[in-house]
């Protein structure tokens, strides 16, 4: 492994919710592009008041997400917080999150220690009709 590695995370990492996703969202995960050990980084790209209707949370990893344009809600349980660019969330593993992005979409930055098999994804935990 080199000393470092250089990417641009949305022009040179695979676009993953492509053909996997609705469209409205860009997921470049670059853990393994940026040969990553025991961290990762994730760029997502969130079209207007577009949101999956799915959340997810973890067993043992904290994720941080950062907001670099636009706005965003994020739903952490039951709560919704409002959130602008360079806003900052510390999510604890175990508490369930999901993102809609405001009516000019957003973009966003994910940082966490990813684990093999430590995301629980959870189907319709945000309806596609809430907003």
């Amino acid at each position: 492994m080199t000393a470092y590695t250089k990417l641009n995370l949305r022009d040179e990492v695979e676009d993953m919710a492509a053909g996997r996703m609705p469209p409205g969202i860009e997921a470049h995960f670059a853990k393994q592009a940026l040969d990553c050990e025991k961290s990762g980084v994730t760029y997502f790209k969130l079209g207007p008041n577009f949101h999956p209707p799915f959340g997810h949370r973890h067993t043992e990893q904290e994720e941080i997400y950062v907001i670099i344009s636009g706005s965003a809600i994020v739903k952490v349980e039951e709560e919704e917080i409002e959130m602008r660019a360079l806003d900052a969330i510390r999510l604890a593993p175990e508490t369930t999150r999901a993102f809609s992005a405001g009516p000019e979409g957003c973009e966003l930055i994910a940082f966490g220690a990813p684990k093999r098999q430590d995301t629980e994804m959870l189907r319709d935990w945000w309806p596609a009709s809430a907003q």
